[in-house]
């Protein structure tokens, strides 16, 4: 791809220096990374690092690893970042630092059409979630609730259209995207996520000062119109 820009396979352990930052995606997630049509990396947060690295000096290379493998990643020191529209949790801040935030959403419920779930009556229902979001920490906190995880969206979708499901939890940022794709399924109701928004996730301790170089360049991205322009793009404003 472009000069700050690679997909490599996660291999060899690797240290951040002053030229190059291992990023951790998981590329089921559009609009915010996916494969496209082309078997290149795209989405909102694949040109956003492209553009922080431009502004900070670095180059970047992205490693596709399931969402739930993630963190342990960053752990192992097989990558040194995580941009995956991962929110920064309380629960999560135990082990990684996290950036400033770059976008903000909501959990949102999503049924089939003509369905008489609603939010009154979840108690024993399947819920359908990604295995290790904030969804699924959520959809196990509903009383009575029988989370099924699934390993992307789109599989707990594919339940939820064929019944193994009764419910879909979802970022709403995502789960619009499908709504629009799926005109027998509606949204029935819709909470905060409890967290601060997407953020860019580093090893506890370890990366200060790449973060604060990161946060400025948020700040100039916002300040200049290239965020916009990117999430127009991507329609996500």
């Amino acid at each position: 791809m472009r000069k700050f820009l690679a997909l490599v396979a996660v291999g060899l352990l690797g240290v951040l220096n002053a030229q190059t930052l291992k990023v951790g995606m998981s590329m089921d997630y559009p609009p915010f990374e996916f494969i496209n049509d082309q078997a290149k990396p795209s989405g909102f947060d694949v040109e956003l690092i492209e553009a922080i690295s431009k502004k900070i000096g670095v180059e970047v290379t992205l490693h596709n690893i399931s969402f739930d493998g993630l963190i342990p990643a960053l752990k192992a020191g097989k990558i040194n970042a995580v941009m995956s529209a991962m929110s920064a949790t309380d629960d999560r801040r135990k082990s990684v630092d996290f950036t400033d935030s770059y976008y903000a959403t909501e959990n949102l419920f999503i049924r089939k059409k003509g369905s008489d779930i609603n939010e009154n009556n979840i108690k024993g229902k399947k819920i359908g979630v990604q295995l290790g979001t904030v969804q699924e920490a959520a959809a196990n906190m509903i009383e009575g609730a029988k989370v099924v995880p699934s390993d992307n969206i789109l599989g707990a979708i594919m339940g939820l259209k064929v019944g193994k499901v009764d419910i879909v939890l979802v970022d709403s940022s995502i789960g619009y995207g499908y709504l629009k794709q799926n005109s027998d399924l509606e949204e029935f109701l819709k909470l905060p996520d409890g967290s601060e928004g997407f953020s860019i996730a580093f090893d506890k301790g370890k990366q200060t000062e790449i973060i604060g170089k990161i946060n400025k360049a948020l700040e100039e991205l916002k300040a200049d119109g290239t965020f916009d322009a990117i999430a127009k793009k991507y329609d996500l404003q």
